[in-house]
């Protein structure tokens, strides 16, 4: 058995206070198990305690285990004490079997030691970096939108589901709105959907909620229609900015848009009609968008690529004068290996010195974005079919209309290539009915 785990904590770990800590990584079992999304948490208590105690959930051969066990801490031989973790197995609360498990100092210290970080505040522990950007963003002035969705796949059934909440703030200055929908694509066939709303507009501080519908840190509830819904969400993954980091402090730009936590996992149950959905970690993610409204154009991509990398894409022609004449302007996220790629969401969208280095071709039933930054390019084409894509309108707050064409099931094929004398294939990943994937225009 072999664990590969990162350990997060939004707290400074201090040796005579108890800290706990988020852990994900790899738990891998020699021809039974390579779980590559295990999750769970991390009490680190060496001398309060005089512990170190893991509890992580995984699979093996479509079974849902958890290890739990702990460094018992001993002053009289702390180097062994250190370095071995006993554990047991459970599953659905009964003991299955145990093990020990050795930290490997010749091999493992200096790498462990390297990968320490401060915490960006260690004088308090602030809120989960994935709760923080899910309160309102809206200030009460009149001609925005505000927008918190929810996208993610069934692993069992391989249907896909969409939760839009949304806030409209129109131009002439009458009251903000909230309004929203819920749809369900299944793998073959048609997606169904309800809408909800509109109802005033009352600010939360955690996230979106009304009467019925509440989107908040860790929780997805609501009902509509023949919908009803009730969600878990366990954010995996640090946050990530698909435009500049700085437009989503300062609204300048016509729109930004963010992913509080570029992957989550979802368990619960979606209910509609005769159907329900039975979710265990279902793989997806949450998204912000906040601006003045919809592009004139747009495409968007997120594609959970499988081992913890994720595609992100967003592109757009803005509504604003001058800019509605330019090519649709492209900002690509790769998460890959731990690494964001590009650098910074600007290149992307503008290259250097003005010259776009990334283009997309906005279509439908196909569309595709190709560029280059450094020394890789990629190359994204994806598919909607039209029997698995669902049509809705919106409204802007200026009154204008534009729909949306999306599907949770769309397939999607990457190429990405690196640059050694000439262009070698890196990496190519195929996604078949497990890309969510929408086209807008007016």
């Amino acid at each position: 058995m072999r664990l590969d785990l990162v350990v997060r904590s939004d707290a400074l770990m201090l040796p005579h206070r108890t800290t706990q800590a988020r852990l994900t990584g790899r738990v891998r079992i020699a021809g039974r198990a390579d779980d590559a999304e295990a999750a769970g948490e991390l009490e680190i208590s060496p001398l309060a305690r005089r512990r170190i105690r893991y509890r992580i959930t995984f699979a093996m051969e479509g079974r849902h285990l958890v290890l739990d066990g702990w460094k018992s801490i001993s002053p009289a031989r702390p180097l062994s004490s250190m370095t071995l973790l006993p554990y047991t197995l459970y599953e659905d609360g009964e003991r299955v079997g145990e093990g020990t498990l050795r930290f490997p100092l010749a091999t493992g210290l200096l790498p462990f030691l390297a990968s320490f970080r401060f915490p960006r505040s260690a004088q308090s522990a602030p809120a989960p970096a994935a709760d923080r950007h899910l309160a309102s963003r809206w200030d009460g002035n009149p001609g925005r939108t505000e927008v918190w969705y929810t996208t993610l796949t069934d692993p069992v059934t391989g249907s896909g589901v969409w939760l839009h909440h949304e806030v409209v703030a129109p131009t002439d200055g009458s009251g903000a709105y909230a309004h929203g929908w819920v749809a369900v694509f299944p793998k073959d066939g048609p997606a169904e959907h309800a809408r909800f709303g509109p109802v005033p507009w009352t600010d939360d501080q955690q996230g979106f909620a009304t009467e019925e519908i509440s989107a908040r840190p860790g929780r997805l509830t609501g009902c509509a229609g023949p919908f009803t819904w009730s969600l878990t969400e366990t954010p995996l993954s640090a946050p990530v900015h698909t435009f500049p980091r700085w437009s989503w402090r300062r609204p300048w730009l016509p729109a930004s848009h963010m992913l509080p936590a570029a992957r989550c996992h979802y368990s619960g149950t979606v209910r509609y009609g005769a159907d329900e959905l039975r979710l265990d970690r279902a793989v997806g993610a949450s998204a912000r968008i906040y601006g003045h409204g919809n592009a004139r154009r747009w495409a968007w991509l997120h594609a959970d690529l499988g081992g913890g990398d994720v595609l992100e894409i967003v592109a757009a022609v803005s509504m604003r004068r001058g800019l509605d004449r330019l090519p649709p302007l492209v900002f690509l996220r790769l998460l890959q290996n731990g690494r964001t790629w590009p650098r910074r969401a600007e290149r992307a969208a503008v290259g250097w010195a003005g010259l776009g280095r990334f283009r997309a071709d906005i279509g439908l039933p196909e569309w595709r974005v190709a560029g280059r930054a450094g020394r890789r390019r990629i190359r994204v084409t994806v598919t909607q079919p039209p029997q698995r894509t669902l049509a809705l309108d919106y409204t802007d707050p200026d009154g204008s209309p534009a729909v949306c064409r999306n599907t949770e099931t769309a397939d999607t094929v990457v190429s990405l290539e690196r640059w050694w004398g000439t262009w070698r294939p890196e990496a190519t990943w195929r996604l078949s009915g497990t890309a969510h994937a929408e086209v807008g225009d007016r």
